[in-house]
């Protein structure tokens, strides 16, 4: 029987980070992850002549190297920065409504400000005083959270104590009125699958600003390349990975971490599991009923699982700019009513209300073969109501909710369908079988205002087992790839203060 300081289960974003922050921390590290390679969203797969991302679109707190971001220094502490050839974007995104608005917004303070005055010179004055204020109360997160100010108060950081709590809502309604341009502003949102009305403020401003400062970027041959680099940096420091070899059962002897069973059968000895999988399964099917913490499930309770995707991945036949595509990231809006927009996420058969386009083409000519193009067509599901699908009529419903979405992509991108030269469509159903979250949840809970980690942290009631990814770290690239990181420097604390 093998030993290990550490085993993590699952290759996803925070699985990876983990691992390989650990193995470079000299533990003897095992990583185990059910498919054959890494990854978990952060993948790719191939149709035809076409290798298609399956998730990233815009890679947040990046940063450039003389002035790098939070990410960018997670990254780099495991070796894997310059391995990567990163790609850049000059703009935020682009936000269409088909007849009342098209504006395209820069990654700049300035060129953002500038944007919208010149979208909606009307309110010059409410603009600039919003992003003045995301600026500064971020600032103030930063300092008191962040950095973990000892002395934090609300006499020294006003606006956090303030705004810490209250909905992205109310701030768009104090100081912007045209629901158009509330929408260009607040867009984002789904990329935390939470509208401005139940989205904290703190995480509204955290995501602005970061795409902000530290620009939005993407990567030569896809995260794909990102998760092959951790694995080969973790592989470096020592770290050991078994690919098609699941976790079955976490051992718990004496009130803690014992070991792990894999799902060959054979069982392994450490004192500590990260999981990268979701709590609702690693505490639910890997422990055994009389370890498992009922004030830990009582916690999972108090939330909702989060939204899962509908996906149309395109290889085109012609360069994007026959079709009329500049921006990588484009958000195609059938109305601004962002409310109404989220609760037809729960529905099956709505018309779409808020769709990505993303062609990685715009940013990266060599993201497909010459003189073709391949995009990206994304509309944020909720899986609940495709577990009612009856298997036969799956397909119906699949290819039916494909065609609304070219309909309306093809309002902003006329010919769009007669250049689709490959295509797959991936729904909640698909993202559960290959990522085996409950509903197929790709942001891990609902990160609603009531979910904030203000709050606290996920604690299982067991020691020697810990978390890393969305469902304990937040929902995105950025948070997940960092909480994976935090989450091995806590072990490795852990395991240092343990061995003197």
């Amino acid at each position: 029987m093998q030993n290990y300081d550490v085993v993590v289960i699952g290759a996803g974003n925070g699985g990876l980070t983990a691992a390989a922050t650990c193995a470079k921390q000299g533990l003897k590290t095992l990583l185990l992850e059910r498919h054959n390679i890494p990854g978990g969203c952060a993948t790719s797969f191939c149709r035809g002549r076409f290798e298609f991302e399956v998730a990233l679109h815009q890679l947040s707190g990046m940063g450039q190297a003389s002035f790098p971001g939070p990410l960018r220094s997670t990254l780099n502490s495991i070796g894997v920065v310059d391995e990567i050839e990163w790609v850049e974007m000059k703009n935020l995104y682009r936000v269409v409504v088909p007849g009342r608005m098209d504006i395209t917004l820069p990654a700049t303070r300035a060129g953002f400000t500038a944007a919208l005055i010149e979208r909606f010179p009307a309110e010059r004055e409410g603009i600039e005083q919003f992003v003045d204020l995301v600026y500064k109360f971020f600032n103030e997160v930063i300092a008191a959270v962040y950095m973990r100010d000892p002395d934090a108060s609300p006499q020294k950081y006003p606006l956090y104590y303030k705004y810490a709590l209250v909905d992205a809502q109310s701030i768009l309604d104090t100081y912007l009125k045209d629901p158009l341009l509330k929408l260009a502003v607040a867009v984002y949102w789904s990329y935390a699958g939470a509208p401005p009305r139940i989205f904290s403020f703190t995480d509204f401003a955290a995501m602005l600003f970061a795409y902000i400062e530290f620009k939005p970027y993407h990567m030569k041959h896809g995260s794909q390349a990102l998760s092959n680099a951790i694995v080969d940096a973790f592989i470096k420091s020592g770290g050991e990975v078994r690919f098609s070899c699941g976790a079955k059962k976490i051992i718990v002897k004496d009130g803690r971490v014992a070991g792990v069973v894999l799902e060959t059968g054979e069982e392994v000895t450490t004192g500590y599991v990260i999981s990268n999988a979701s709590p609702i399964s690693t505490c639910g099917e890997m422990l055994d009923p009389e370890f498992q913490n009922p004030e830990a499930f009582a916690q999972m309770g108090a939330h909702t699982v989060g939204p899962s995707a509908y996906t149309i991945y395109m290889g085109l036949d012609c360069p994007h700019q026959e079709l009329g595509i500049v921006e990588e990231t484009n958000f195609i809006c059938t109305h601004t009513d962002m409310n109404r927009a989220y609760n037809e996420m729960k529905m099956l058969e709505n018309e779409p209300a808020q769709m990505l386009l993303t062609c990685y083409n715009a940013s990266d000519p060599a993201a497909s073969p010459p003189g073709t193009s391949q995009a990206v067509l994304v509309d944020l599901k909720y899986g609940e109501p495709w577990l009612s699908v009856p298997p036969h009529k799956y397909y119906d419903y699949k290819y039916r909710y494909a065609e609304k979405m070219l309909a309306v992509a093809e309002g902003v991108v006329p010919g769009l369908r007669a250049h689709i030269e490959e295509a797959e469509v991936s729904t909640p159903l698909t993202h559960m079988r290959y990522l085996g979250t409950p509903a197929g949840s790709i942001y891990g809970f609902d990160q609603f205002i009531r979910d904030s980690r203000v709050f606290g942290n996920f604690d299982p009631g067991l020691p020697g087992l810990y978390f890393a990814g969305a469902w304990v770290g937040g929902g995105g690239f950025q948070p997940t790839l960092m909480s994976g990181a935090s989450a091995g420097r806590a072990v490795a604390k852990q395991i240092r203060k343990e061995r003197g």
